[in-house]
């Protein structure tokens, strides 16, 4: 069983941690707190259930995120000396033993059901189920609305955009410079690699959780240099590994030297600047800014693995592509991959377009066949609806970064979740509003997804708990019968090729989680689920809504609630 001890190297540690105190809370979870326990029902058996009652940017899903965080904090929830002594001076009348009591709460004495994280979700269906004393279950909801809050939107928002970029592109979230701070800016990373995103410019983010990192230069290293004279470091070593390991392959191993000691002793190194020079001069390339192309050139003998120019410092089409070709293909030449060039402001699906066709056309004038295979990488304020206007121009990029709209969730600033009572003492809560979507469903409750036969989601079904802590699962192959929640008339029957229960106990006074799951293991979660949905409820224009039904049993429960607890008005002449 995992301990739930806060590492750096385990996937799931938390960032925050420092942050994610008791204290972490609105005043009235305290005040409450005190009312409750000055009323003599603190100790009452309670159930909240955590859920949003409307998705995020327009869509009809979320993608479940922060639920390690949640663990986290439970381990170590309590309350501190220097705690005490401060709540001592906001509820000042409080009697002593008040103080006694809060002392000794910690998270031991509360159970949680969840969802897995990554988790795709719906509307109603409880993220989380808390279970425990009242007052404690009470005390701890501001800091689960804040740690599931904006996870769940970041990993939504990556999810979306990955869905519109498509499989076959590179995601790259840029968003730390544009983030909510600190703790914003690493929650981003992590939440939105989870959501589906490849790599993270976050290199605090790549140091704690093992995510890989991608960064290229800024407009400042191009204008750093003025002329090729500012190359300093003229050599590069041709890299003939490929060459030495083919014919290694076929030798005895006996007989031939190391790879290493092959490519030290073998490897020659070249003037790189006079190569591009000479390139340029061959491809006939002129009116290129000079100080950009010996930019280009100092940046590849530092990277040539991984070398991505920023062309459009000065002009992109003009001078930028132009001095990354007769970088691109010296690099070729020396036995490298050809690279990619960084597009960063302009119209970068005729930009993409053709920078490509250059690429094209100076493969051919070079005989460097490579060079067709160099990448387009696209940034400058992108979001989901750009990619979409992008795909509709048939743009030919490559790889995204994305930072601001990603880690902000531009679309949409807050996920709207809410905590409430739905049980106490086995009897069940339920909360009314002249807004029916405002109306909660009353008593604990389990999801299940019902799938079809190709074992696409059909919808999920709430199911009420018992207060034996039963409850009657659904099965596949048998028809169940499915309510709306509210409205009497819409109603369906399914027969499920395979039934899966959503939520499991993950937390009772320690955590339960057998397998802690990194933000990769995570991410092929979500793309398998996003992958097994229908088309038409992901769409991001005019989505199919996602059924969220109710058993029969819970729908009569529901209803026969809302009626007791309805006050009856009178009617006056």
């Amino acid at each position: 069983m995992s301990d739930c001890s806060l590492t750096p190297a385990d996937p799931g540690f938390s960032v925050s941690s420092f942050l994610q105190t008791p204290f972490l809370t609105d005043m009235y979870q305290l005040t409450m707190c005190y009312a409750y326990w000055r009323g003599g029902i603190h100790n009452k058996k309670a159930a909240f259930e955590l859920f949003f009652r409307k998705c995020p940017f327009k869509g009809e899903y979320a993608i479940f995120a922060g639920l390690d965080t949640v663990l986290r904090f439970l381990e170590k929830f309590h309350f501190s000396d220097s705690d005490i002594e401060y709540l001592k001076t906001i509820i000042p009348h409080a009697e002593p033993e008040f103080f006694e009591y809060v002392k000794g709460i910690d998270g031991s004495c509360l159970k949680v059901y969840s969802l897995r994280e990554g988790t795709m979700c719906f509307p109603s269906v409880p993220l989380l189920r808390v279970e425990g004393p009242l007052a404690v279950a009470q005390l701890v909801e501001t800091t689960l609305l804040n740690i599931i809050g904006f996870p769940t939107l970041v990993a939504t928002n990556a999810a979306r955009m990955r869905h519109v970029a498509g499989p076959e592109k590179t995601l790259l979230e840029f968003g730390l410079r544009r983030a909510q701070g600190p703790d914003g800016g690493m929650s981003a990373s992590v939440y939105a690699i989870m959501g589906g995103f490849d790599k993270t410019s976050n290199v605090l983010a790549g140091k704690l959780f093992g995510l890989e990192l991608s960064g290229t230069h800024a407009h400042a290293f191009v204008m750093s240099y003025q002329n090729m004279k500012d190359v300093k470091n003229r050599k590069l070593r041709r890299n003939i590994k490929k060459e030495i390991a083919s014919s290694s392959s076929s030798s005895s191993s006996s007989s031939c030297p190391s790879l290493e000691e092959s490519i030290s002793s073998e490897a020659e190194e070249v003037d790189f600047v006079e190569l591009v020079l000479s390139i340029k001069s061959r491809l006939g390339i002129d009116g290129t800014q000079e100080g950009e192309l010996a930019a280009f050139t100092a940046y590849a003998i530092s990277f040539p693995n991984g070398f991505c120019a920023l062309v459009d410092t000065y002009n992109t089409l003009k001078s930028g592509v132009p001095n990354f070709i007769c970088v691109s293909v010296a690099l070729v030449e020396c036995g490298y991959e050809p690279g990619s060039v960084r597009l960063d402001s302009g119209d970068l699906a005729y930009l993409s377009i053709k920078s490509k066709e250059m690429f094209r056309e100076y493969a051919e004038k070079a005989n460097c066949e490579k060079l067709k295979e160099a990448q387009v990488v696209a940034s400058n304020d992108i979001n989901e609806t750009t990619i979409v206007a992008l795909n509709e121009q048939h743009h030919q990029i490559d790889v995204f970064g994305i930072g601001t709209n990603l880690v902000t969730c531009q679309g949409q600033p807050s996920l709207g979740c809410v905590y409430k009572l739905v049980e106490l003492e086995g009897s069940p809560r339920i909360k009314l509003s002249d807004e029916m979507g405002k109306t909660t469903l009353p008593s604990r409750k389990v999801a299940f997804r019902l799938h079809s036969s190709d074992d696409r989601p059909l919808l999920d079904i709430l199911v009420r708990v018992e207060a034996d802590d039963t409850f009657k699962a659904p099965q596949s192959g048998e028809k169940v019968l499915c309510r709306h929640p509210f409205v009497e008339s819409k109603r369906c029957y399914v027969i499920p090729e395979r039934v899966e229960q959503l939520h499991s106990c993950v937390w009772d006074g320690r955590c339960l989680m057998e397998k802690r799951y990194s933000c990769v293991e995570i991410r092929d979660y979500v793309n398998a689920q996003m992958n097994a949905q229908r088309e038409d409820r992901l769409r991001i224009i005019n989505p199919t809504p996602y059924k969220v039904s109710l058993t029969q049993d819970l729908f009569e429960h529901t209803h026969e609630l809302m009626m007791e607890c309805m006050p009856i008005p009178v009617l006056e002449m």
